[in-house]
């Protein structure tokens, strides 16, 4: 792929929150460059708890960072109320559950129209402007669908409105956390093809946040995993995908149904704890390339279990957060 403008970057970001009743802070972003080019969709995979949604709400400006910053068109991010407000028209949040997301008493031209009216009050466009956002989202004839409630239409069109809503704005760049996960798998194909879309005919860049490195394969240019608020692995889809370097990128594979692998790889261990990061590799404690002694042979083993590898700068190429990959690479 040839490298292309970030428009937005995370720099050395870090998010902690601050421990309660005795308890040790949470660093749920730690340290992480990331950066999404113009007319890009990077999909951000992890296990729950991985920090991939406190990360997205970080660059959204949602949280502010306990470290480093947020770039955006080569800019930092400020975060005085007016420079929000004038970031959120370029960078739209698109949520997991469209239900949820939707006000059930507002019908779908005021759920598409609430943000226009939000950032510019009554303009003579609007109704215009909302018939093309629902028919950039594959809702047609987008008159059709104006004054019907939420209550009236399927999953799938559901999240279109959702969609409509943040294209309505015209952002540049989307965030999109678990956009298909609470629907029927006749429906995810038709939205990850909607977004593929969005990038080719608007050159629209996404953030995808998901737990499913299937869905990644599918709609991805870029995939970034994270484990325990850092990104151990990041490169293009198909060379992150076929040929995974880091010991839990493996094992998220194993499981998919497309996986040559012939049986799943289970992790051990307790699910990660931001607020007990283990010394050394963080991913050490479950690793079965630890466990099965190939980390011993590769004379890297004490080097785990004590030495955190170095923080990757999320940039191009194929690059791994893992002593023994790169022993054995």
């Amino acid at each position: 792929m040839v490298e292309q403008e970030a428009g937005l970057r995370a720099v050395d970001l870090a998010t902690v929150f601050p421990g309660r009743l005795g308890r040790p802070a949470a660093v749920a972003v730690d340290r992480v460059n990331l950066d999404v080019h113009t007319g890009e969709i990077v999909a951000l995979v992890g296990e729950s708890g991985s920090g991939k949604t406190t990360l997205a709400r970080t660059l959204l400006g949602l949280e502010r960072p306990t470290r480093g910053r947020v770039r955006f068109d080569g800019r930092p991010l400020a975060y005085s109320m007016r420079a929000l407000r004038a970031y959120r028209r370029r960078v739209q949040l698109v949520l997991q559950d469209p239900t949820g997301s939707l006000n059930p008493r507002h019908t779908v031209y005021e759920a598409v129209a609430e943000g226009l009216r939000i950032h510019y009050g009554t303009r003579p466009d609007e109704q215009e402007l909302v018939a093309d956002a629902l028919a950039y989202a594959g809702l047609r004839p987008p008159e059709r669908m104006f004054l019907r409630y939420p209550h009236e239409l399927s999953g799938g069109q559901r999240q279109r409105v959702v969609i409509a809503g943040a294209l309505v704005l015209e952002p540049e760049i989307i965030v999109a956390d678990e956009p298909v996960a609470s629907l029927d798998a006749s429906v995810r194909g038709e939205i990850l093809a909607l977004l593929l879309r969005l990038r080719d005919e608007l050159a629209l860049s996404a953030l995808v946040v998901t737990h499913d490195l299937g869905l990644a394969w599918n709609i991805a240019d870029r995939v970034a995993v994270m484990y325990l608020g850092r990104i151990v692995e990041i490169g293009e889809v198909d060379t992150v995908l076929t040929a995974a370097r880091h010991p839990y990128t493996q094992a998220l594979l194993s499981v998919l149904p497309e996986s040559p692998a012939t049986t799943p790889t289970v992790l051990s261990g307790e699910p990660p704890d931001p607020a007990r990061i283990p010394a050394g590799c963080r991913f050490h404690p479950r690793c079965p390339i630890l466990e099965s002694g190939r980390a011993e042979r590769a004379g890297v083993a004490e080097r785990c279990r004590t030495e955190d590898p170095p923080v990757l700068d999320g940039a191009g190429g194929h690059q791994v957060a893992c002593h023994w990959a790169h022993a054995v690479s």
